[in-house]
């Protein structure tokens, strides 16, 4: 049953996650910018896209709805009321735009554009980030002598865009900032600063890292920002031995799931000597208790743990079901085994350490055993635990929803999750038990006319458009970061 605290109680400063599901009062998420529309085929996997997208569609028909439905759980009374003035031709989407006056501009639902905007306006900050972007993106001394005269505003945008106000290129876009969870993961009052695998997502990782070191409502956890460290060896080991010893970690793969319990994927994103510096921090720290070791194939289809598997309720989950204890009963009734998605050997390994217990981990077999204690033993739910497969664990649909992001689900408040639409299979399986799903434009049409209230939608999946975002191979899980949720008890 969720603990409620009233907005009252709250500051707009505070900084607390303890679970996947409890009420979602402070997220980030970053709108789509127009570094998106100039990713080209040639550059595509180089900047961690599988396909181009169109940019205008993506945020008018998609991406604004996530926003809408954010606001109107989040902070209703800057859009109740005004969807069809905000969306109305001649605005112009200036709703959406960070740097625009008509911004939402919300302290419960953050856009990094607008901190960074904030952090810019104090000249040391300024200097020092413009300082160590011009470095990593090795500009002229000209370039970056021009850069320190744009407005605060502008500046932001285009070191996120990479776009100058007169619309030509400095730097190359990055494109997957609208991925927030993977820029930095909060830990009970702590937040972990990710350390991304891929040379593409360096200048996120750096704008992050001066944002929540720099900016005012950051400013009171001053001990409670965790960066990972490198090992002191990695300098000195030849390139082919490097990957070992790396320090990297996304946020994807990181999952909060109950005060004393944390979850880290090992995965192509995450390497072993950062998960293992993480665990001894948070130990050392004594943020955590638990900490559980996800080892998951390393394969572009799975990417992170957030790919396979996101929670919806304290006893309900979706994940994939090739990768489960369901996956493997239907492998045995398989006899064609060419058809078969994923070998035995590309499997889950899952080992759980508990501080104080030395490096002697437990082991679980299954993803639903350990979906399972977490739900009954970490959450203390009294109902059986429920299991919703991608695909609803039809061949190949279970293979073809996950790629599209069916497990990849934002919980905006217990039993209440923003999916896809185009999964159409996992939906199913939703329905089968017992939520009901919306369209998201059809649920704001409701809130608009007063005939239903964010506070009355309760076991309700609602379904976002989705033909470009599924393009860019992230769910609203991947874009999100949240700082504050309510308890659960």
């Amino acid at each position: 049953m969720l603990v409620t605290t009233s907005h009252s109680q709250k500051t707009s400063h505070q900084v607390n996650v303890s679970s996947e599901i409890g009420t979602l009062r402070r997220v980030i998420v970053h709108s789509p910018d127009s570094g998106l529309g100039k990713v080209v085929p040639s550059k595509a996997q180089d900047w961690l896209f599988e396909d181009i997208v169109h940019l205008d569609t993506m945020r008018r028909e998609e991406y604004d709805l996530y926003i809408k439905i954010l606001l109107y759980f989040l902070d209703p009374q800057k859009v109740k009321g005004k969807i069809s003035t905000i969306d109305a031709p001649e605005n112009s989407r200036n709703f959406y735009k960070p740097e625009h006056p008509d911004y939402f501009n919300s302290n419960k639902v953050i856009d990094p554009q607008s901190l960074l905007s904030h952090i810019l306006e104090d000249e040391k900050v300024r200097i020092r980030l413009l300082a160590a972007i011009c470095a990593v993106e090795r500009c002229s001394y000209t370039t970056q002598e021009y850069l320190t005269t744009l407005p605060s505003k502008e500046l932001s945008k285009t070191l996120i865009s990479g776009t100058l106000p007169d619309k030509s290129m400095i730097f190359a876009p990055i494109p997957n900032f609208i991925f927030t969870r993977d820029i930095g993961i909060t830990i009970n009052d702590h937040i972990l600063l990710n350390k991304p695998a891929k040379i593409a997502r360096t200048r996120e990782a750096l704008l992050t890292q001066y944002i929540f070191h720099n900016h005012p409502i950051f400013v009171h956890l001053k001990d409670k920002i965790i960066e990972i460290p490198e090992s002191e060896h990695h300098f000195l080991l030849p390139d082919g031995e490097k990957d070992y010893k790396r320090a990297t970690l996304e946020g994807g793969d990181v999952m909060m799931v109950s005060p004393n319990h944390l979850l880290i994927g090992l995965s192509e994103r995450t390497s072993p000597y950062a998960v293992n510096q993480v665990i001894k921090i948070l130990f050392e720290k004594e943020v955590v208790e638990k900490i559980t070791v996800i080892k998951i194939p390393k394969k572009r289809d799975f990417m992170h743990i957030d790919t396979i598997f996101t929670q919806v309720k304290q006893n309900v989950w979706v994940l994939l079901g090739t990768l489960s204890r369901e996956g493997e009963e239907l492998e045995k009734r398989d006899f064609m085994e060419s058809l078969q998605e994923v070998k035995p050997s590309e499997k889950l390994k899952i080992m759980q350490f508990v501080k104080g217990y030395g490096d002697k981990p437990v082991h679980y077999e299954y993803l639903e055993d350990l979906l399972d204690d977490i739900s009954q033993n970490d959450l203390g739910c009294k109902e059986q635990t429920v299991f919703v497969y991608s695909g609803n664990n039809e061949f190949p649909f279970g293979a073809r929803e996950q790629w599209t992001d069916s497990c990849n689900l934002l919980t905006i408040k217990e039993g209440v999750s923003i999916a896809y639409d185009r999964n159409d299979k996992t939906i199913e399986a939703f329905k089968q038990a017992g939520f009901e799903a919306i369209g998201a434009a059809e649920l704001l049409d409701q809130f608009e006319k007063g005939t239903i209230t964010p506070e009355e939608v309760e076991n309700t999946i609602i379904l976002l458009p989705s033909a470009e975002l599924s393009r860019a191979r992230g769910g609203s899980h991947c874009m999100s970061m949240p700082l504050l949720r309510d308890p659960i008890q």
